[in-house]
């Protein structure tokens, strides 16, 4: 190694470097051709740090791990995470980072940024959703889903819109400037802050295990009033901007929330059929198998979004029109490497959301008005208990299983608001919504109010009330058998009463997709396997995985069926 008197520290633009000196420099050197010679030799850096050039993707990697550890570490406490829902320790997180950037005097990063939301965060959680829906229960559920889904987001858009307005009116205007609001500008928070979220839904609801009907109806809610969010935040943007509303106008708008929903299900549809065309194709490349699921899903949503239709419904309806076909196509492996990346996505997206949701109310900046915070706070509650008991009164005269009072309840209690709310309030332009900073307090407060009040209580509500919880049996051949039996005796009724109902369609859609679609959709066999036969096999092969992890070597439990048995 050199002597120590030969290594030297220089500060440089990009921090400091450490060189090696030649002993013979400077002092041999004569003449101004030795001199120049010497400035212009470019010293050789043996250790430089240059934190601009790696800082974006650092960053990135640093605020993922700190969401991984975290997760981590709420399960380590169980006492903790019994208590606590894991989206409320979270936000705290958030809030206790961002304060700290705060204290350490830097500026507090922009985390909880529109794009990033929209186009990184958001996708993963939905795509996970919609590919793992559970089918039946929400086409048998789906007429109530709609109602409270459009209907319920309408109402609760112009209650707390209408009645917001009228409060602001009534506020002496020499002391606070909330009498300067509009009623368009209070219409579009109303519709910003009436949707029930997914994300906070999903977060909340797992954890409590509630029964699938309430689980279905609640995130089936969430996930399908983004039509009306969206439709009614563009055009409340837009007339706000305008000043004045017409009567065309007006209709445009229902015919937007039309192409709006009916569109990006469509454009959903189109690449959930591609994506299970070209797995057609991947008999002799497996490796690349989950990449089309993934990379087909994101450029239907990135397409929905591109028009301005519905990028949530597109991932819904991708993720459940390909799953049957692609799980038939693709590999086991590959089906395990779809599940279990889409899981440890959506996971890590969900958390990161939660921290930045912290991390951006520490950061500001906020506009705090008593009257309106609380009056938006009661105003959501009010709202939503009466959209709930209203419309389930309707629909429990067309349902066969009623909605009780106790699933009223949990429906209305369980509608919770989170950063889709926020993320919207952040895109409103200050020059056109001067109080658009009381706007985001107040949909903070209000996302705070429900994660943590109405998160934390209601799972000790649900065992008072004693709701009944999610069963965790699993799906026999002989349920199955007796499924598609009464499913086909319904049909033969329906006919024979001449009454066209959906067991009528539902058998015709089977028909239509056995005979045509799955010729074209699904390579070799396994499109003219009958149902039974393929539930059997997926049954079999998920028992045989289930058994291999176990460790319980190469004894087969008695309830696995024997082929023989099938054949």
């Amino acid at each position: 190694p050199p002597p120590p008197s030969r290594l030297h520290l220089h500060p440089s633009s990009d921090g400091w470097v450490c060189f090696l000196k030649d002993p013979q420099s400077g002092d041999h050197n004569s003449g101004d051709e030795s001199h120049h010679r010497n400035e212009s030799k470019k010293v050789f850096p043996v250790l430089s740090v240059d934190y601009k050039h790696v800082k974006v993707p650092f960053e990135i990697s640093l605020w993922v791990l700190l969401a991984s550890l975290m997760k981590l570490g709420f399960h380590l406490v169980p006492r903790l995470s019994n208590i606590v829902p894991e989206s409320c320790l979270l936000i705290v997180v958030g809030l206790v980072v961002g304060g700290l950037i705060k204290l350490a005097g830097e500026k507090v990063p922009p985390v909880m940024d529109a794009d990033v939301f929209f186009l990184c965060l958001l996708p993963p959680i939905i795509l996970d959703a919609g590919y793992f829906l559970p089918i039946r229960p929400f086409m048998e559920n789906l007429g109530t889903i709609l109602m409270f889904a459009v209907v319920g987001t309408l109402w609760n858009a112009f209650f707390i819109g209408g009645l917001l307005y009228a409060v602001c009116q009534i506020q002496p205007a020499n002391q606070t400037g909330l009498s300067l609001i509009g009623l368009l500008p209070c219409l579009l928070f109303g519709s910003i802050i009436s949707a029930v979220d997914p994300v906070a839904v999903l977060a909340v609801f797992e954890e409590i295990h509630i029964n699938e009907l309430l689980h279905i109806l609640v995130f089936g809610e969430s996930l399908l009033n983004d039509a009306v969010t969206v439709v009614l935040y563009h055009l409340f943007e837009e007339f706000a901007g305008a000043g004045t509303v017409t009567l065309t106008e007006s209709l445009l708008g229902v015919i937007s929330f039309l192409v709006v929903a009916v569109g990006g299900v469509l454009v959903g549809a189109i690449y959930g059929i591609l994506t299970a065309f070209t797995s057609r194709f991947t008999s002799h490349t497996r490796v690349i198998e989950p990449l089309f699921v993934f990379v087909y899903s994101y450029m239907a949503y990135l397409s929905a979004e591109m028009f301005h239709l519905s990028g949530i419904m597109a991932l819904i309806a991708c993720g459940a029109v390909m799953r049957p076909y692609v799980e038939a196509n693709i590999s086991h492996k590959s089906h395990t490497t779809i599940k279990y990346f889409l899981k440890m996505w959506s996971s890590v997206s969900e958390t990161l959301i939660f921290i930045f949701l912290g991390v951006a109310t520490v950061d500001g900046p906020h506009s705090w008005n008593w009257t309106f915070v609380t009056v938006t706070v009661i105003l959501c509650l009010v709202a939503r208990v009466i959209g709930v008991v209203v419309l389930t009164y309707f629909m429990n005269k067309f349902r066969i299983v009623k909605l009780t009072t106790k699933d009223q309840f949990i429906i209305a209690y369980g509608g919770l608001r989170g950063a889709i709310a926020f993320a919207l309030g952040f895109l409103l332009n200050k020059d056109h919504f001067p109080m658009r900073e009381m706007f985001l307090t107040a949909i903070i407060t209000v996302i705070f109010f429900t994660v943590f009040v109405q998160g934390m209580t209601i799972k000790p509500l649900v065992d008072l009330l004693a709701v009944k919880k999610k069963q965790e049996a699993k799906r026999s051949i002989n349920e199955e058998i007796h499924t598609q039996f009464l499913d086909h005796l319904l049909t033969g009724i329906e006919d024979i009463c001449g009454h066209y109902g959906h067991h009528h369609w539902k058998d015709k859609l089977n028909r239509f997709n056995k005979k045509y679609v799955k010729k074209c959709l699904i390579a070799g066999e396994r499109s003219k396997e009958p149902q039974l036969i393929a539930f059997y096999h997926k049954m079999e092969m998920k028992q045989a995985i289930e058994l291999v992890e176990s460790g319980g070597g190469f004894k087969l439990p008695s309830a696995v069926p024997s082929t023989v048995s099938m054949q």
